[in-house]
């Protein structure tokens, strides 16, 4: 289940990606597919370990072009450990409402972005997550630990983004099927397991249905409701090719 648009991040076949806040890493074995060499970083060891565990069983089932390299570094976002223009492009999902200070945040990924380079930032969209927010206080920071700290809007994210020095290009929402889902979980108890109320767990079933098999129907429901539902928003940008001529 990809949230970022492959075409609009403009990746291309032996470009370098750095996919920080990885997770599971689902953005990171499509890039490998593509024939991109990856860094997946994530703050959570637990899950760095699953992603290697599977790029390594991708490379020795033959699912990895010839000469794509994968790695993975526990980081934290604000203090890279990679050297200036590292990166060819950079997906950020699902981190930013996660950090204090995402402005450093920010600077820093442009930092290690290449002139000329291509970035996508994902984050929880506002009405959904605000919707959730309502539901429950145990969804966010304070009572979740590691939580969401805030809701972007579309135009402080793509400011927050200008403001770090990049050029912001297109946006736009996706997984509109999985708002409902967070509204019901928030609903009976966000920390509740899912497989102990009836309407979570069957929801939850249907989503790893749709995962799964990809229906049209589905894509075409997800599509329509989008651009009111859609649970992220991701937005495009570019590093200026004369930013560092600038900044000197």
């Amino acid at each position: 289940m990809l949230t970022v648009d492959y075409d609009l991040l403009q990746l291309h076949a032996g470009d370098r990606l750095l996919d920080i806040g990885c997770g599971f890493g689902r953005h990171s074995y499509e890039a490998l597919r593509r024939g991109a060499s990856v860094v997946s970083s994530d703050f959570s060891m637990p899950e760095l370990v699953e992603v290697q565990a599977i790029v390594t069983a991708m490379h020795e089932g033959g699912e990895l072009p010839v000469g794509v390299s994968a790695t993975s570094c526990n980081a934290d976002v604000t203090r890279l450990p990679f050297p200036d223009g590292s990166f060819d492009r950079i997906i950020a999902s699902e981190i930013l409402e996660h950090i204090d200070d995402d402005v450093a945040a920010l600077s820093e990924l442009f930092r290690v972005l290449r002139p000329g380079g291509t970035f996508a930032a994902t984050v929880p969209a506002a009405l959904p997550e605000r919707i959730c927010w309502k539901l429950s206080d145990e969804y966010y920071a304070p009572k979740a630990e590691g939580g969401h700290v805030r809701i972007y809007g579309k135009g402080e994210l793509a400011d927050r983004m200008s403001g770090a020095g990049l050029d912001v290009t297109h946006s736009h929402r996706a997984h509109a099927l999985h708002s409902p889902y967070w509204w019901l979980r928030c609903a009976v108890g966000v920390n509740r397991p899912t497989e102990e109320h009836k309407l979570t767990d069957l929801y939850n079933r249907f989503l790893t249905w749709d995962i799964m098999k990809q229906p049209t129907a589905t894509k075409v429901a997800d599509q329509v409701l989008n651009p009111v539902l859609g649970k992220s928003l991701v937005v495009y940008a570019t590093k200026p090719v004369v930013a560092e001529k600038a900044a000197a």
